[in-house]
């Protein structure tokens, strides 16, 4: 029996912190000790109370939001009337993964760390703010906190000293086993669980709604460089809410269920996420399976501290799959005994797609705007998208297709008052919730819209020209376009800010007006901040301070808000 306990929790939205946390629970059994790993809203809050050590594994997302799976756990330890001395027998330690293209980074885990102090709770350490900017990833800032950790933990929790520690080469127990059927079974289904039309229950990720396709555009001009589709679903029948459906993204995945019995190629062309970029959780198993002396070491220099920088140049730069490290090391690769494969190979999940359209427009119908994915690296193979090139390949008009979807919340808030302003800044297809948004407020009455829309041609990518420029002789939009490279010197939404600077002071110092901005997290968040901090200072009379300050508090009052990606 492993001796001692300890739990790690986590809340996850794209996997990472899922994985870090599993990460921690088989170092953990490695150094002999006990470790439970769950999702945060999976585990009774309320057993905090008799928990001596915690270490909590925690994603941001959107505007300093919690992930799906803690939020209610978020809810409840926010509980204004939680005594003081709650988790004063607690030892604990955050672990925080975010993004700092994002205004709020690591927003979720530092403000868990204060509570967790609040509540009487003793922290092992300072929180660790992981980036996914750095270009190392988590990992940079992971490491050399989890040494730490461990060297914290096992001065707490001394594992039995008649066990030693199991070395790194040596592969921990399978999750699964796999049991292998001589024959195929007579009946049985592979689909998935799907919500039905007029089901109680709205649609999720465990129970998606298999929504008919009505239409799939292409909405760039043939010569354009990228493939980008309008894609329309008819959702009646669906239970998906009309309320807000603005800020909703739009979650379509393959299946998550894995159907029992299932067929090998069922598993690996519906389930198992071939085609990603493995973590480096890979790494370390596949080292511990591998035979072969060679490819053994390199494996291991891949998993190692030391060898990040160069499991780096291999895999993530060149955005290597996991079939292709596999083909890489052929030897090791066919000694993976079948019961690691679900250890090895992590499941497809579902791709998020800002919704570009309002239900009270455009009554059952739910619209996204794609952008196919596809780039080249110094591999041979162009790198593609694996959720966008499969909604690119659907053709509704060669007969029925349906496709697994649902709804969740979104981070972009709109205020409710009719009269208050919205600058909204969405360049390429950031500007697709800004869409749904100028939709449901048009058939609110809402028309102090303004939209700075950003492209590169006018005759090439700007999505929904006709129906921008039809809003505008009605008074509901004021739209101001940047193409970019039809002139010599590249315009962009941001000097289209500073150009109209006057208004957006007048607009956001006098009328309160709301500011969003969503798109691209690269280097057009921080041109666009910076574009603000000019206006406050040249046309609201700033000083430098005073200018940081005034962006500071739109932030903090959610009238400055983001949505973007990498």
């Amino acid at each position: 029996m492993l001796n001692p306990q300890f739990l790690v929790l986590f809340g996850s939205q794209t996997g990472t912190a899922q994985d870090v946390s599993e990460r921690l629970g088989r170092e953990a059994r490695r150094r002999r000790l006990g470790c439970r790993v769950q999702a945060l809203d999976s585990y009774p809050v309320v057993n905090l109370i008799n928990e001596p050590l915690v270490i909590f594994v925690c994603a941001t997302t959107g505007q300093g939001d919690p992930p799906d799976n803690m939020k209610n756990f978020w809810r409840f330890i926010f509980r204004k009337n939680l005594p003081t001395t709650a988790l004063c027998q607690m030892e604990f330690a955050v672990l925080g993964l975010g993004d700092s293209s994002y205004t709020k980074f690591n927003f979720v885990a530092k403000k868990l760390h204060r509570r967790l102090l609040q509540l009487g709770g003793s922290a092992l350490l300072p929180v660790c703010l992981g980036d996914d900017q750095h270009e190392l990833g988590p990992d940079a800032a992971v490491d050399p906190w989890l040494r730490d950790l461990w060297d914290r933990v096992l001065g707490l929790l001394p594992p039995p000293p008649d066990l030693a520690e199991i070395p790194p080469g040596v592969p921990l127990p399978s999750k699964f086993t796999l049991l292998f059927l001589q024959e195929a079974p007579s009946t049985g289904s592979e689909g998935q669980r799907v919500a039905h039309p007029g089901s109680q229950e709205p649609p999720s990720e465990s129970k998606p709604f298999l929504a008919p396709m009505i239409s799939n555009q292409r909405v760039t001009g043939p010569s354009h460089f990228q493939d980008v589709r309008l894609i329309e679903f008819d959702i009646s029948g669906s239970g998906i809410s009309p309320r807000r459906p603005a800020a909703h993204p739009a979650d379509v995945s393959c299946p998550t269920r894995l159907p029992q019995p299932c067929s090998m190629r069922h598993l690996v062309s519906h389930y198992l996420d071939i085609a990603s970029v493995p973590r480096r959780s890979f790494f370390e198993l596949l080292a511990c399976l591998s035979l072969h002396e060679l490819e053994r070491e390199k494996l291991l220099e891949f998993s190692s501290a030391q060898g990040q920088e160069e499991l780096f140049e291999y895999c993530n730069r060149p955005r290597r799959t996991i079939l292709e490290v596999l083909c890489d090391f052929p030897h090791t690769a066919a000694a993976i005994p079948p019961d690691y494969l679900l250890d090895l190979i992590p499941a497809i999940r579902p791709r998020a797609f800002s919704i570009a359209s309002s239900m009270l427009a455009h009554p059952s119908r739910l619209q996204i705007l794609v952008a196919v994915v596809q780039f080249q690296t110094r591999l041979k193979e162009p790198r593609r998208g694996l959720c966008s090139s499969w909604l690119a390949s659907l053709d509704p008009g060669q007969g029925p297709v349906r496709v697994p979807l649902w709804v969740r919340p979104g981070s972009l808030a709109f205020p409710e008052t009719p009269d208050t302003p919205v600058i909204m800044v969405g360049p390429g297809t950031g500007v697709a919730p800004f869409r749904a948004a100028i939709q449901e407020r048009v058939a609110q009455g809402q028309t102090r819209n303004f939209l700075f829309f950003g492209c590169r041609w006018r005759d090439q990518d700007f999505y929904w020209e006709a129906e921008w420029q039809e809003l505008e002789t009605r008074d509901c939009l004021t739209l101001v376009p940047a193409f970019s490279r039809e002139q010599e010197q590249k315009v962009y939404v941001q000097h289209r800010l500073r150009e109209l600077g006057s208004l957006v002071w007048e607009l956001l110092d006098r009328q309160g007006a709301y500011f969003y901005l969503a798109g691209n997290a690269k280097s057009m968040p921080a041109d666009v901040s910076e574009a603000l901090m000019s206006i406050f200072q040249e046309d609201g009379g700033l000083c430098s301070p005073d200018a940081a300050a005034y962006l500071a508090r739109l932030q903090r009052t959610q009238r400055f808000q983001t949505e973007t990606w990498a």
